[in-house]
């Protein structure tokens, strides 16, 4: 499936992922090493979620790659939303397509691939630090890709650092997140779940 999106100009929507390496692994998002193409990296990877401002999208791995045409005009970015039903992914394929033709690319093209589905384990250990700084506990374990299903025992408080904290909410403001209180502190925080 295909579908051209009306704003942004030239903004794409894939159900394919394209053939740029980076885009294909199953593994974490790769920083490319050529000149052209990391500094294009660098202008998309600067991009913060909508959802949770503290963090880029390479902080949540949400970034997959970047390629630049040997001229340099045309840059194409993909990006893989942390749910398929993500309701950021359409400010973030924006963010992303203007910050780069605000750097100076003609030709932008963004794609989003919901395939490898992305998962915690590409969040990055900065993006993990910032969650924990603005007070949601990050992602605790790995998720369970063709394994067992990991059981959470307890949650770290970000606040104070106790493990004495209970679940209020399965959801919290955002569907990836859920809703715990410390009966330490008696603070309520988001915590970013494993998936």
């Amino acid at each position: 499936m295909s579908v051209v999106a009306a704003a942004p100009r030239d903004v794409v929507v894939t159900g394919a992922p394209p053939p740029a390496p980076a885009a294909t692994s199953a593994g974490p998002s790769r920083r490319p090493r050529d000149g052209a193409a990391s500094r294009a990296w660098d202008v998309a990877a600067a991009v913060v979620d909508p959802e949770v401002p503290v963090l880029t999208i390479e902080d949540l791995g949400v970034l997959r790659s970047v390629t630049v045409s040997d001229d340099g005009d045309a840059v194409r970015a993909t990006i893989t939303p942390t749910y398929s039903g993500c309701p950021a992914v359409d400010a973030i394929r924006s963010d992303v397509g203007a910050a780069l033709r605000d750097a100076g690319y003609r030709e932008v093209r963004v794609d989003v691939v919901l395939a490898p589905v992305w998962t915690t384990d590409w969040m990055t250990d900065a993006g993990k630090r910032k969650l924990r700084e603005f007070g949601i506990a990050p992602p605790s374990g790995r998720a369970a890709v063709g394994g067992p299903v990991p059981v959470t025992l307890s949650v770290r408080c970000p606040r104070c650092g106790s493990l004495s904290t209970r679940e209020l909410a399965r959801f919290g403001s955002t569907s990836c997140k859920a809703l715990y209180e410390c009966t330490a502190c008696l603070e309520p925080f988001d915590y970013f779940k494993v998936h």
